[in-house]
């Protein structure tokens, strides 16, 4: 939930890529799978903790990431009402971005900045902001690759330097898949393992997943790579 790209590899067709960076004294979360939110089938992994999510999808129709902290950086003050992770799931139960933004009531929820991908027919990306006061939501050029780090654990110019890589990355092959954009999330970076991608700061907080999800021709996928067990899953999502 602390880094996420957005890549489109075609008409209608995207990749969403996140990196989950948690303190390694929380529970590891559960591998995706389906669940039934109202009506509607949802796939993701689950944080045994809260019972929440980062990432998750219903297929053709949404896809969306969480990333903990809104434009800068807050400070912790529990108690809130309900988890981020939980919140991410409300959105299942609206029919669209703006319907959930301007709807739900976020008061009393930590800050965070949600990424919306509504993929029906054409591909629209929002990102969601909430900072403790307001929600702004904003709609993103979707034909262009995208790159949010969360500002609870990275400065701006950390910021910087990843959407840097991103960038050099994106320029040293023109052809882009699943498997090179999780290779960029587990070794992209200069070396210093506070602020690479796959990070880890003194065993304290480190990146315990990657998770991406591709809509293609064929159809939803995702994969999920639990860092810390050395284990791959996959789903395909009709």
């Amino acid at each position: 939930m602390c880094t996420v790209t957005y890549l489109p590899v075609g008409s209608n067709q995207f990749i969403l890529t996140s990196n989950r960076d948690e303190k390694s004294v929380r529970k590891s979360a559960l591998p995706p799978r389906k669940f039934v939110i109202g009506a509607q089938s949802v796939y993701y992994p689950k944080d045994q903790e809260a019972g929440g999510t980062w990432i998750a999808t219903s297929g053709s129709d949404f896809t969306l990431c969480l990333l903990n902290g809104a434009v800068n950086k807050h400070e912790h003050l529990p108690p809130y009402k309900i988890s981020r992770g939980l919140m991410l799931l409300e959105f299942f139960k609206y029919n669209n971005a703006e319907e959930f933004a301007s709807l739900y009531s976020f008061k009393g929820i930590e800050p965070f900045t949600l990424i919306i991908l509504e993929s029906r027919n054409v591909i629209h990306v929002y990102e969601l902001i909430w900072d403790g006061e307001n929600v702004t939501i904003k709609l993103k050029d979707a034909a262009q690759p995208l790159i949010w780090s969360s500002v609870t654990l990275y400065d701006k110019e950390i910021i910087n330097d990843r959407r840097m890589w991103f960038n050099q990355w994106l320029e040293q092959d023109e052809e882009h898949n699943l498997e090179k954009v999780m290779r960029f999330h587990e070794f992209g970076g200069n070396g210093n393992i506070y602020n690479d991608l796959k990070m880890n700061r003194d065993g304290h907080v480190l990146t315990v997943s990657i998770t991406s999800i591709e809509k293609s021709d064929s159809g939803t996928f995702m994969k999920y790579k639990d860092i810390v067990t050395d284990k791959m899953y996959s789903l395909r999502i009709i």
